[in-house]
C-alpha cells in the first residue's frame, strides 16, 4: 500500500494532502482518527473539507447547544412543513408539535420513531 503525501504552503499555513488508496471502507475511520489523534497531540486542529475545498462541520459543531426540539423545528422548517400539517401526518394535535418544538413536552422514543419516519431520518435525532 503506497501513500501520496502532498505539502504546500497555504493562506494561513500549509495546506496538507494525504492520499491512501485501496484503503477498505472500514479501517478509514480507524486511519483518520489515528491522524486526527496525532495532529491534536501537536496543537493542530483538522479541518474537513468537501471536493469544493468548503469546510464541513458537523451538526454538534454547527448547533453545540443542539437539542431534539431544535432539530424538530429545523427539519419540519426545511421540509416546509407548518405545525398543523406535521400533526395530522402524526395523528397527534398542533399544539403538542408547538410544546415538542419549545421543548415544554419532552419527545418519547415512540414519538421520535414516527417522526424519523415521517422525515425519514435517525430516530435518535430526536431523543
Amino acid at each position: 500500500m503506497n501513500a501520496e503525501m502532498i505539502i504546500t504552503p497555504g493562506q494561513k499555513g500549509m495546506d496538507f494532502s494525504l492520499t491512501i488508496p485501496n484503503i477498505p471502507v472500514s479501517k478509514r475511520p480507524v486511519l483518520e482518527n489515528a491522524l486526527r489523534g496525532m495532529l491534536a497531540l501537536s496543537g493542530i486542529k483538522v479541518r474537513r473539507v468537501n471536493e469544493g475545498g468548503e469546510e464541513v462541520l458537523s451538526a454538534d459543531e454547527v448547533f453545540p447547544d443542539g437539542c431534539p426540539a431544535m432539530a424538530l423545528r429545523g427539519l419540519r422548517v426545511k421540509e416546509d412543513i407548518t405545525q398543523t400539517e406535521l400533526a395530522q401526518r402524526l395523528g397527534i394535535s398542533q399544539n403538542m408539535i408547538s410544546d415538542m418544538e419549545s421543548g415544554k413536552r419532552s419527545i418519547t422514543p415512540k414519538m421520535a420513531k414516527r417522526i424519523a419516519e415521517e422525515f425519514k431520518v435517525p430516530y435518535k435525532a430526536f431523543l
